[in-house]
């Protein structure tokens, strides 16, 4: 018997003994009363058998022939063996064999042909925090509605030690390459450049189309001789995904507390109260109280910025996102046209041309002005015909209508009247 079949016989026996009634045993056995009349009749003719479903044990009548399921599982083995039960289904719908999914998987399990294919999850094994202060710098851009709709759309640089959870963050307009090379030029300059940066797979850090070329960030990073690590999954970077989730619950409701609708005041609110508030409250020590910090070199923000090489036209120019510098005439410039020089766009759009290490003097230009170009005849040769509802075929307009009579015509007027004749 079935648990729900053991229930109905002791309810249905505290009957039989008097000790419950109908219906109080309709109520321990979740039934309506005209269902616990039954079962109590049935109880009393056949006894315990009486409450095992009567269907248990036969053939259902809607079971496919024996010849259909034998032939099913023939033809699946011989030409389907590997087609899941969906796809296989359909193949045999072909030939004529019509049959449900869930049906086919039974009859292979009956035979012990058919195996659930588990997808296991991926193994992933806690990391221990690294036991210097300075050995990890772990990297992400939070994406958040920071400012509840009272100002545009923004992002959140954050950077967080790996051995203590210090953190630092900064808004910026949005995940771009200037914003993660300033803030790890801002945490370069507050406590020295890390050992290792641990980001995600972002177009910033890691080209996927081309991994053996570096991005901006990661020529950078090689310049300085940082380690970088890029995360296959964000549980991989946990910490500063925790603390990103952090920030988007306290920072949020400290902005709308101070009623901050401006990335420049947010940013002062970081710097001036909520960093030092958050690593003073969750930072914690390292297992080893020696900093791995590497001091930063004196030229950080040449090297922590976009740079490109262009070509030096005959005229002396070069081009640089559609802005013209003309170089000037000193001894280094002699012999440029032609060659390939540096230019390094540092903070506040400022930029910077070198040329083997050796900055040049330039001047900007105006943009060149587009010449105007002639907009081209256009002949049209098409010929015209009026639409049926022009007013030149429109009833009474240039034409009469058949049923028109037009009044007589006024008699000729002469310009001196008749004379009379004389008497």
């Amino acid at each position: 018997m079935s648990a729900k079949e053991r229930l109905r016989l002791d309810a249905l026996s505290r009957v039989k003994r008097r000790e419950l009634t109908v219906v109080e045993a309709a109520e321990l056995m979740h039934v309506s009363l005209r269902q616990a009349r039954r079962l109590w009749k049935r109880f009393r003719a056949r006894g315990d058998g009486g409450l095992i479903h009567r269907l248990r044990g036969r053939v259902s009548n809607r079971r496919l022939p024996e010849e259909f399921r034998q032939l099913v599982v023939k033809r699946h083995q011989e030409r389907y063996p590997d087609f899941g039960p969906t796809l296989a289904c359909e193949k045999l719908a072909e030939e004529g064999l019509i049959l449900s999914p869930d049906t086919l998987t039974a009859l292979l399990k009956e035979r012990h042909l058919w195996q659930r294919r588990r997808r296991r999850g991926k193994h992933r094994q806690r990391r221990e925090r690294r036991a210097h202060f300075g050995s990890m710098l772990q990297m992400d851009g939070s994406i958040h509605d920071w400012f509840e709709g009272r100002a545009p759309a923004c992002v959140l640089m954050v950077s967080v030690d790996d051995a203590t959870g210090r953190t630092l963050a900064r808004f910026y307009p949005a995940e771009t390459t200037p914003a993660a090379l300033d803030v790890l030029g801002r945490w370069a300059q507050r406590h020295g450049l890390p050992r290792s940066v641990y980001v995600d797979r972002h177009g910033i850090y890691r080209d996927e189309d081309h991994p053996e070329k570096p991005t901006q960030f990661g020529r950078a990073m090689k310049e300085l001789d940082i380690e970088l690590i890029c995360a296959r999954s964000p549980q991989a970077k946990g910490r500063v995904e925790r603390k990103n989730a952090v920030f988007q619950d306290r920072l949020v409701k400290e902005l709308r507390l101070r009623r901050i609708s401006d990335m420049e005041q947010a940013n002062g609110l970081l710097e001036k109260f909520f960093l030092e508030d958050l690593n003073r409250r969750f930072a914690v020590s390292a297992r080893h109280a020696a900093d791995v910090h590497r001091r930063a070199p004196e030229r950080l923000e040449e090297i922590l910025c976009v740079q490109e090489e262009r070509t030096v036209g005959r005229d002396w120019c070069v081009r640089w996102q559609n802005r013209f510098l003309q170089l000037e005439t000193t001894g280094r410039t002699a012999g440029l046209a032609g060659q390939r020089v540096l230019i390094k766009q540092l903070s506040g759009g400022r930029l910077l041309v070198t040329c083997g290490g050796a900055a040049l003097e330039y001047r900007e230009l105006a943009a060149r002005v587009k010449p105007l170009r002639a907009k081209p005849w256009h002949i049209n040769n098409r010929p015209w015909k009026p639409g049926p509802d022009h007013p030149w075929k429109r009833e009474g307009v240039g034409r009469a209508s058949p049923g028109a009579r037009f009044a007589p015509a006024a008699p000729p007027r002469t310009l001196h009247p008749a004379r009379s004749p004389s008497r």
